[in-house]
């Protein structure tokens, strides 16, 4: 069977989808979108991959997953932004969906209905173990939602809580293994030591 433009025109017809890839910091988000977004590309759909702006930690045109793992992406400062750049493709990835606006949710469905598979990858909970920014109401009306879970650093059971190791009480702090750990609802929520 020869796949060409007709089809993939009349595929985008029938709708598109919303998949979320959420857990904690740790669990393997970025690189389960990765393997996803890879996957589009060995079926020759045209992919479009955007992370937020405010992720600085590894390099500004990539999405980098902590075993290393890379694929271009296009930094954005807002939801919005992804409806201008995403224009004739089949499918988007979007990374570090938590830090986007509350207009991520309304750009997926957007992007779905018009034939789009949307791929979001985030944090579900926030260093609090409170739900995080827009990913509540991207996984509501989501067609599909994987939960990934890293590894507790106390006891080796699943983690899907990102415990924070520094004194700092605002929302966002960018960083890796010297700022968080991935804990276990019971290792979570051991009183820490002052």
């Amino acid at each position: 069977m020869v796949f060409n433009e007709e089809f993939f025109k009349r595929k985008s017809e029938l709708g598109g989808s919303i998949e979320v890839v959420c857990g904690s910091m740790f669990s393997g988000k970025t690189e389960e979108l990765i393997r996803r977004l890879n996957r589009a590309r060995i079926a020759r759909l045209k992919v479009e991959i955007f992370s937020h702006k405010a992720d600085t930690r590894y390099l500004e045109n990539a999405l980098v997953s902590h075993n290393e793992n890379s694929i271009p992406s296009t930094p954005v400062e807002n939801a919005s932004s992804i409806l201008l750049l995403a224009s004739d493709v089949h499918v988007v990835g979007i990374d570090e969906a938590q830090f986007f606006d509350a207009e991520l949710p309304d750009v997926c469905n957007i992007l779905a209905n018009k034939g789009v598979r949307v791929i979001v990858a985030g944090l579900d909970m926030d260093f609090k173990g409170q739900p995080f920014g827009p990913m509540p109401a991207i996984m509501a009306m989501a067609e599909s939602v994987t939960k990934l879970q890293a590894v507790c650093v106390w006891c080796g059971n699943p983690a899907m809580y990102s415990f924070r190791l520094v004194p700092d009480e605002s929302k966002i702090l960018l960083g890796e293994k010297e700022s968080y750990e991935p804990r276990c609802r019971i290792c979570y929520n051991i009183p820490q030591p002052v």
